[in-house]
């Protein structure tokens, strides 16, 4: 398994494209005027007390207001308020918490209205980005993730991420960790700290805190609503939470934003420095790796898989709705049952696919294709958790209901990508929308699989240009390619009267076999 990390540095936004064997995986886009994202710290006012709802709208320089409910205010709060306080009233000379008094915890159950009033200043973190109509999600709950550790304040609690597996490991770490962190702090130990040698740990716990003292000395000149502490940016933030020992490539095509990652890589992870890589070559980057053809179909309604299955996907305000469809796929030497948890596996996997690389979040539903052994279905819910098992989002996967529908939760902290695929009709001029034309040689492949089960003699007409590509290279060509492939007959004939994007195919009488 190899990962490469694609950026392209783009006049208006930052694109960074995450491929697991050559293949899409993630797709993030960053606006280089990016605001408001999760981890981000502002110093905030609150605009609005709702008791109904137990929560308060605090103004953090966002179009909309910030959403904080009195939960999110989290035990610490008393202790957080009174280290602001004290902060703006220039009363603190050190951002040192060892000899900070901490207050008592908040109540779980106590009303909003009791702890904070309107124009109170209050420090909070984005906890999810504006969504839609909504404004951010706000938490008082502040941390500092760094690449090894998570930096708590007013917490001397040491915990370990539940998917370091060894327990002598998890001791060695957090006896470690409680050795060299600083007075005041409590201290997240993440996935990738497994087999971390002291040296490193404390150089990434070194880096948060300094991360703590600019934060403390922003809040003392920042007027509210003001961004006080600034999150990575997302490719950064992206290397920090995924590199591996498993990544080959990091390929920048932005000389600037190079040296950035570069010196990044080469402070979290020295000896990886290497693959960092500035790409030069005059064919644009995500076409070179033909990453645009991977966003074109994969970001469509109609999202086609091997063996001609597909998926539908639906976006509504409440929820993500999946539909798997076997398209014409019918293997004749196995049974209904077999058909359906063949489609439906390569289904699973494709769809775990889709929910990283739109970042779809809240209610998620799959219709799979109906199943009636108890066997098959437990064997779909198996492959769909092992397929989501990288997926960084918290999630949570229902066994398929009654109904061969499989719910799934997954975490919301930024809006849904969503690209649009399709382009103007050339035939019509604009006015009417087609698929995208990079996919055209891709869907006549598909049909061709089709039509080849009716007929091992083919005739494919379509427009003159078309027709030059598909004949282009003669021994390489595409149609010999195709005729390998489906082990049939390929005569490529020109029509001009076809439109642009127009094919059909005929059988040797000439009869047209239906696409």
């Amino acid at each position: 398994m190899k990962f490469e990390i694609l950026v392209d540095s783009r006049p208006s936004e930052i694109v960074i494209a995450l491929l697991k064997d050559k293949q899409l995986t993630e797709l993030h886009k960053e606006p280089l005027e990016n605001k408001f994202s999760v981890g981000d710290i502002y110093l905030g006012t609150v605009k609005k007390i709702v008791p109904g709802l137990n929560a308060a709208f605090v103004d953090v320089g966002f179009e909309k207001d910030g959403f904080l409910h009195y939960l999110d205010l989290g035990p610490k709060y008393k202790t957080f308020n009174q280290f602001l306080q004290k902060n703006i009233a220039k009363k603190l000379n050190t951002a040192s918490l060892k000899n900070f008094k901490v207050l008592e915890e908040l109540e779980k159950d106590g009303k909003i209205n009791e702890t904070l009033q309107s124009g109170n200043r209050i420090l909070v973190q984005v906890a999810k980005e504006p969504i839609s109509t909504k404004g951010p999600r706000l938490t008082t709950e502040l941390t500092i993730a760094g690449r090894y550790m998570v930096l708590v304040p007013f917490s001397d609690k040491v915990s370990v991420s539940q998917k370091i597996q060894s327990n002598e490991e998890k001791k060695r770490l957090k006896r470690l960790v409680m050795s060299i962190k600083p007075p005041g702090f409590g201290v997240i130990i993440r996935t990738v700290a497994n087999g971390k040698m002291v040296a490193e740990l404390d150089a990434d716990l070194k880096f948060l805190y300094k991360k703590w003292q600019l934060l403390y000395k922003q809040i003392k000149v920042a007027n509210a609503p003001a961004k006080v502490h600034g999150e990575l940016g997302r490719s950064t933030s992206l290397l920090r939470d995924l590199l591996s020992d498993d990544f080959v490539n990091i390929l920048v095509n932005n000389e600037k934003l190079h040296s950035e990652i570069k010196d990044y890589i080469g402070t979290i992870s020295p000896e990886q420095e290497d693959i960092v890589k500035l790409y030069t070559g005059k064919v644009p980057l995500f076409q070179k790796f033909q990453i645009e053809k991977q966003i074109k179909s994969s970001f469509g309604k109609s999202v086609t898989m091997r063996k001609s299955t597909y998926l539908v996907i639906e976006h509504t305000e409440a929820m993500h709705v999946i539909d798997v469809n076997s398209g014409k796929r019918v293997d004749s030497k196995k049974d209904q049952e077999d058909n359906a948890l063949e489609v439906n596996l390569i289904s699973a996997e494709e769809v775990a696919r889709q929910l990283r690389l739109r970042d779809m979040g809240g209610i998620i539903v799959v219709d799979f294709i109906d199943m009636y052994v108890a066997a098959n279905r437990k064997k779909l819910y198996d492959a769909l958790v092992e397929f989501m098992k990288d997926d960084k989002a918290k999630h949570h996967i229902l066994p398929p209901s009654r109904f061969g529908l499989i719910e799934i939760t997954r975490q919301r902290v930024r809006p849904v990508l969503n690209i649009e695929t399709k382009e103007g009709c050339v035939v019509c001029n604009g006015t009417g929308k087609t698929e995208a034309s990079i996919l055209l040689i891709d869907e006549i492949g598909q049909h061709i699989s089709k039509a080849s089960e009716k007929s091992n003699y083919l005739i494919l007409k379509a427009h003159p240009f078309i027709v030059s590509y598909i004949k282009q290279g003669w021994l390489n060509s595409q149609r010999r390619q195709w005729a390998k492939e489906f082990g049939c007959k390929l005569v490529v004939e020109e029509d001009t009267t076809y439109h642009m994007l127009q094919y059909r195919f005929f059988n040797k009488e000439r009869k047209v076999i239906t696409n």
